[in-house]
């Protein structure tokens, strides 16, 4: 079998794994190129500290960072050294926050514990024992030595016959017909083509400007960032790298001199054009700037006494790349077939991203998610220079911060708003942020419904002793469980929109959904073959499916409309779902994003026929309008796509409109007076009661759909993508668990001692007054009525596997 010719621009840690990776699977046509020295090139390899930290909140950049430990471990000391890694806390927030890492650790499979201050100063005598509260030490952690690294998988991949370039500066990206056929280099002997059916970027912060060439925006911000070295102090044993995060600092050893990196200065962005020149020792390493380091040097001295013995030497700006989630940049170019980016990859990750990039080159997928790094994740939006710039400034500021998992960045806000919005803001909703959208998620007007609420269940419970009643007397339904961090970003008016919704009708803001039209006389079987469930239907009917990659795993769930003969409305998880249809369709079926210019509300609840009827020329009656379809017509004077369907598990629908006519859609509505308005504290709450899984979060690609509970949606007598792989036999499952406290989600699951499983949706069920938690447990454990722990900031917190769904397990509500 022809193996496709490969070249990977840059040399740096990332390149030369990639070499490595591809090489080892048999893809040996491979050819390095770099404009620098091999292999200390002069980018953000060639003076990286190495430090390698696996935990961290998000699942995939764990594994990459415990497979980037596994294989330079087995490259040998002089490319790894695993000294392990201590995180000191010097406040109490700081310390609570290393429980919730610690859960992170067990959660993902990382071995880890929990120090006081006294084993703290055992492993690093320097501290200062008075301020240290206690510390997260992880053994198997890590200090790569990055052109080591890098030179190391480089031998090994030219034993394979690969190629490394030196000397030779890209200058082109040669393409014909949408395909990559080449990389155009400038050398010291002139200029030429090297020809390519694939190309993969790997420049690191050089990224931005190889991309242009392709003509594909890369959001990737280079900023300088502060490293010194401390003149000769005592000999000391090494320890592991230290990192005291309370002040943006971290720590290692070389020899009798001990390295600081700081990130406690102000945002130091580099434009491309700043850069330093080819040619130059280190393009990487600006001017050390001493007046940003003193604050951070004071603070280092604060620590570890022995330093005012010192005096930091040796300093340098080392430039770095930022993007603007703080993830990395791998896929292919949307409107290029063959270029390729492996960007924004810092040594941590560097051999588990190219691991992962080898993957899906040779094999079509990866076994690790990407969702959160593939390039195409990000919208139109978030592309701008600016938007790109301010969002990786501020990621440098909270590298090190405490960050709560609703936590949204502050600006630009607001970027992209639903029509609704103006009205949201007079209902005094409290807004955050996701893919640009500003999202309510509770209504400072619902405190009136609240405190009737409180008032109804203080009499339902009026003659309940307290201690029989439990969590159902507890009058603010749940507050009382969430501390004062955890319970940021929440308010206990998600109860009372919750209850709204069940007893009522509410309106919920379903504009950020993404939605996509799929025409053309082929869009029935292009989808059919994209999709899991049958979708070839007749016009009006909607039909929930998945959509999965070639080994079965789930890339998204849809909901998806058969508008006419021709056209469909893919209701959509995002931008990833529009470029994988895009990329995939066939000549004569047209994909075409909807979203800016439509919007949605989502009318749910038992009087939601009753507001609905009154206002349109539809027959919403239960025949007259059934369960999972569709029809156009108008409320009021605004036309709309009705579509009834429901995430929240009440009688309703998504109502659709163009985007001018949206705010008269809402006024409408709201006009009779019967409705509240809901957010997406009380939607969470009310989807997790009725079981319905949040792609991203409760499943990924590295389930299939018989593990998250989805086998429903899978017709195995049709032929899509991933059919061939599926089994049914599975060995883990998705399962609701009762618990006795509100957890956030991400937190490891027990049974019997052992670590089994770990949470990925939680949020209090204001329907069935219980704490819900969904979470991944292996077979065995998933009867209902099996009791396990969840470990919560290291508490132990008692829970039960339950039956779904929770709440009307007849489907009657929301069929009636």
């Amino acid at each position: 079998m022809s193996r496709p010719r490969l070249v990977i621009v840059g040399a740096g840690i990332v390149g030369c794994a990639l070499a490595d990776e591809l090489t080892q699977r048999g893809w040996t046509d491979v050819t390095v190129v770099d404009q620098g020295p091999l292999f200390a090139a002069g980018g953000s390899s060639s003076h990286a500290p190495g430090l390698v930290f696996q935990t961290n909140p998000s699942k995939t950049m764990t594994e990459f960072a415990a497979y980037t430990v596994r294989k330079y471990t087995d490259l040998g000391d002089s490319c790894f050294r695993q000294v392990g890694g201590l995180e000191v806390a010097t406040t109490p927030e700081r310390l609570t926050d290393l429980h919730r890492k610690l859960g992170w650790a067990e959660s993902w499979g990382v071995e880890a514990s929990l120090l006081d201050g006294d084993e703290c100063a055992r492993l690093w005598p320097l501290l200062d024992r008075g301020k240290v509260l206690g510390g997260l030490h992880v053994r198997s952690d890590g200090l790569a030595s990055a052109v080591t690294c890098g030179a190391t998988q480089a031998e090994r991949a030219m034993e394979r016959g690969a190629r490394f370039l030196p000397g030779h500066t890209v200058v082109g990206i040669e393409q014909r017909g949408g395909r990559v056929t080449g990389v155009s280099v400038v050398t010291s002997e002139g200029h030429r083509t090297i020809p390519a059916d694939v190309v993969v970027c790997a420049a690191g912060f050089w990224g931005p400007s190889i991309g242009a060439m392709a003509g594909l925006t890369v959001p990737l911000l280079p900023l300088a960032h502060q490293y010194a070295m401390t003149g000769p102090l005592a000999p000391q044993p090494e320890g592991p790298i230290l990192r005291h995060q309370d002040r943006d600092l971290y720590f290692r050893r070389h020899g009798d001199h001990i390295g600081i990196g700081s990130y406690a200065h102000r945002p130091m962005p580099v434009g491309q054009h700043e850069i330093g020149p080819k040619g130059t020792t280190m393009p990487s390493v600006q001017a050390f700037t001493e007046e940003d380091f003193e604050p951070a040097w004071r603070d280092a001295v604060e620590l570890l006494p022995a330093l005012a013995e010192s005096k930091y030497e040796d300093g340098i700006n080392g430039v770095f790349s930022f993007t603007p989630d703080g993830f990395p940049l791998i896929g292919e170019a949307p409107e290029l077939d063959g270029f390729w980016l492996a960007e924004a990859v810092w040594v941590t990750h560097s051999a588990g991203v190219a691991r992962a990039v080898a993957e899906v080159l040779v094999d079509g997928r990866s076994t690790v998610d990407l969702h959160e790094c593939e390039l195409s994740r990000f919208e139109q939006a978030q592309l701008s220079p600016a938007f790109v710039e301010e969002r990786g400034k501020q990621n440098f500021v909270e590298v090190y911060d405490i960050i709560h998992p609703l936590q949204p960045m502050e600006s630009p806000r607001p970027l992209r708003i639903s029509p609704f919005h103006v009205r949201q803001r007079e209902l005094g909703a409290s807004f955050l942020e996701s893919a640009g959208w500003e999202r309510p998620h509770w209504f400072e007007r619902n405190v009136p419904l609240l405190e009737d609420l409180v008032r109804r269940r203080r009499d339902e419970y009026a003659d309940v002793p307290e201690e029989a009643a439990g969590f159902a007397a507890e009058p603010l339904l749940g507050m009382a469980q969430r501390d004062a961090w955890a319970g940021r970003y929440w308010s206990p008016v998600a109860a009372a929109e919750s209850w709204a919704t069940r007893e009522r009708v509410a309106l919920y803001d379903m504009t950020p959904l993404k939605r996509i039209e799929v025409s053309g006389p082929g869009a029935a079987a292009f989808l059919q073959r994209m999709t899991t469930n049958n979708v070839d239907k007749k016009p009006g009917s909607v039909t929930y499916t998945l959509m999965l990659d070639i080994a079965g795993g789930i890339r998204s769930d849809l909901t998806v409309a058969r508008l006419d003969e021709e056209t469909f409305q893919v209701g959509a998880n995002g931008n990833l779902d529009l470029e994988w249809l895009t990329r995939h369709a066939p000549g004569g079926v047209r994909v075409r994003d909807l979203t800016p210019g439509t919007c949605c509300v989502g009318v749910w609840g038992p009087q939601a026929r009753e507001l609905v009827q009154g206002l349109t020329d539809l027959d919403m009656s239960h025949e007259g309008f059934r369960y999972f379809t569709c029809k156009r017509g108008y409320v009021g004077h605004v036309p709309v796509l009705a579509m009834r369907v429901s995430y929240v598990g009440e009688l309703g629908w998504e109502l659709y409109t163009t985007a001018d006519m949206g705010l008269k859609l809402w006024d409408t509505l709201w006009a009779p007076g019967l409705a509240v308005a809901g957010g997406r504290a009380a939607f969470n709450s009310l989807r997790l009661e009725k079981g319905y899984r949040l792609w991203g979060v409760d499943m990924t690609t590295e389930h299939n759909p018989y593990e998250a509970g989805l086998g429903f949606a899978v017709r195995a007598d049709k032929d899509f993508v991933g059919r061939d792989a599926l089994n049914e036999d599975v060995t883990r499952k998705l399962v609701p668990l009762l618990s006795t406290e509100v957890v956030m989600g991400k937190e490891p699951v027990r049974h019997a001692g052992r670590t089994v499983g770990y949470v990925t949706s939680a949020a209090y069920g204001h329907t069935i007054h219980r704490p819900v938690a969904y979470a991944w447990l292996p077979i065995e454990l998933t009867e209902p009525g099996t009791h396990v722990d969840i470990s919560y900031f290291g508490r132990r917190v008692p829970a039960e596997v339950a039956a779904e769904p929770l709440y009307d397990p007849g489907m009657e509500k929301i069929r009636r």
